[in-house]
């Protein structure tokens, strides 16, 4: 994304800011006062995510949400850093370079398991980590092994994005959303469509699904003890509701709690219900 073209009318430009912390360009939106809530985004958002959650939270807390390298506004500085071990170091450098000191770190989606990798890494929230249907598993059978090769082979075909970013229409994706269990209103639609058709942002999405790897978080599982609340929607049809039930399983100090009626973007649907949840922490 254009900055700061397309950041005239993005939710919440009025709290953002971009930093240079090697090896990328971080766009950083930052409101609040009180303890510090660490907000990250999962494969293919960005800040707007969380734009209905963000100024919930901003009432009580210090709320820093970030766009994922080359995802958003987020200028990417190196192509191969767009890996869990990568994000999770750069986005902890970036935090330690800012003086942040998160009492409570929220990741959606795959932005879970990159919390869940931050505190491996040092990060100590306070109060600890919510994962928002967190995704937490890899995929089974087949599916496995097919759809990582099929990321990889996209991301380094030439044209891709652009050719996805071109094609992309918004009543498809409309269709991709509804897909995932969630309904969003027309703004909501509105901004993933214009995620969807910038080719930067796809390219660095694809880069991230071909260097994605849970193998190692999932075998250290166990060890990770750390306060963790997984909150899933029971309609998630993109990441289903057994992921976060197995996961609470084998972290020693989860908590689940289940969402009847929301899907994957559970925070976008009911934000009112999902920030009650993290204050809870």
């Amino acid at each position: 994304m254009r900055w700061p073209e397309d950041a005239k009318d993005w939710p919440l430009t009025a709290y953002s800011r971009r930093v240079l912390h090697r090896p990328h360009r971080w766009h950083i939106q930052e409101h609040g006062e009180g303890p510090t809530i660490l907000l990250i985004h999962g494969a293919g958002g960005a800040t707007q995510s969380f734009r209905g959650l963000f100024p919930i939270l901003a009432k009580t807390h210090h709320v820093v949400a970030v766009d994922l390298p080359g995802q958003g506004f987020t200028q990417l500085g190196a192509q191969q850093r767009c890996g869990l071990d990568h994000m999770a170091t750069d986005l902890l450098s970036l935090s330690r370079n800012q003086g942040w000191t998160p009492d409570i770190v929220v990741g959606h989606s795959a932005g879970a398991a990159i919390a869940l990798r931050m505190w491996e890494l040092g990060m100590q929230p306070g109060s600890g980590i919510v994962g928002i249907n967190a995704a937490l598993g890899n995929f089974k059978g087949v599916a496995g092994w097919l759809f990582p090769m099929m990321a990889k082979a996209l991301a380094v075909t030439p044209f891709t994005a652009s050719i996805f970013s071109k094609t992309t229409t918004r009543g498809g994706v409309r269709n991709l959303i509804e897909g995932t269990g969630s309904t969003l209103d027309e703004q909501g639609v509105d901004l993933y469509y214009r995620l969807a058709t910038d080719k930067g942002h796809v390219d660095a999405t694809l880069s991230m699904m071909s260097q994605w790897s849970l193998d190692g978080l999932m075998a250290r599982l166990g060890k990770i003890d750390v306060p963790v609340h997984l909150i899933t929607g029971l309609g998630d049809k993109a990441v289903p509701p057994d992921v976060s039930r197995d996961a609470a399983k084998r972290l020693p100090q989860a908590k689940l709690t289940e969402l009847p009626a929301l899907g994957h973007l559970a925070h976008e649907e009911d934000p009112t219900a999902i920030a009650a949840l993290i204050s809870a922490m």
